[in-house]
């Protein structure tokens, strides 16, 4: 899957931007079809030490999913915004299932009250 991250009013390290491939890579294990991902850092201006924001979009064949997450550490708020794609993709999956097979029933069905 082709990511592309873009750091907002910083440069982000080289170790930084393997992290994200790496995390986001793992994502393909779960739904091959993900298309492309777009992954943003930025540094909110606050007080709390809490203050890097990562953000994730991932586009499907027919949707987007978007995940933002805010932590202490680059890492740590990747780790959470995969992890919530993750389960996006679990429900998406689910979803797309339940479709198909609602589909396959009333088609069977339609088939059925021709006779």
């Amino acid at each position: 899957m082709k990511i592309t991250v873009q750091s907002i009013r910083f440069n982000a390290d080289k170790k930084l931007l393997d992290f994200i491939q790496k995390k986001a890579d793992k994502l393909d294990t779960f739904y091959d079809q993900i298309i492309n991902g777009e992954v943003y850092l930025k540094l909110e201006n606050v007080e709390d030490e809490a203050n890097k924001i990562t953000e994730i979009k991932l586009s499907l064949p027919g949707t987007q999913l978007f995940a933002k997450e805010q932590c202490k550490t680059f890492e740590e708020a990747t780790d959470l915004a995969i992890e919530s794609l993750r389960k996006q993709i679990e429900k998406y999956k689910q979803k797309k299932t339940d479709v198909a097979a609602a589909a396959k029933k009333a088609a069977l069905v339609s088939e059925t009250e021709e006779f």
